[in-house]
């Protein structure tokens, strides 16, 4: 049973950085395509941002040059380093494994003006 769980989220000033981590259990990380996504209130859930298992990565234009995701294969575990945090930013954020179809609880970032 593969399950992902969020963590890193808080209250951070606009302009502020923030670390979210996800770690899987289970032995589906190494091999698999992991993503971050975010769903703001009223909003639709997002891509954040991809990163394959050779480490191919893709961004949000919106988050493009403010945002990077790693994995750490030996530790079942993806990031997103978020730097200069805008309000708009403000969502619960949550990691993805698309082959299994399973998402994490989600943790909420919240960026204040």
């Amino acid at each position: 049973q593969v399950q992902l769980v969020e963590s890193g989220g808080g209250l951070v000033q606009a302009g502020g950085s923030r670390r979210l981590s996800c770690v899987a259990s289970g032995r589906a990380f190494s091999g698999n395509t992991l993503g971050w996504y975010r769903q703001a209130p009223g909003k639709q859930r997002e891509l954040v941002a991809m990163i394959t298992s050779g480490c191919r990565i893709n961004y949000a234009d919106s988050v493009q040059g403010r945002v990077t995701i790693s994995r750490d294969n030996t530790k079942n575990t993806m990031y997103l380093q978020m730097n200069s945090l805008k309000p708009e930013d403000t969502a619960f954020y949550y990691c993805n494994l698309p082959s299994y179809g399973k998402w994490g609880q989600g943790t909420q970032v919240t960026v204040s003006s």
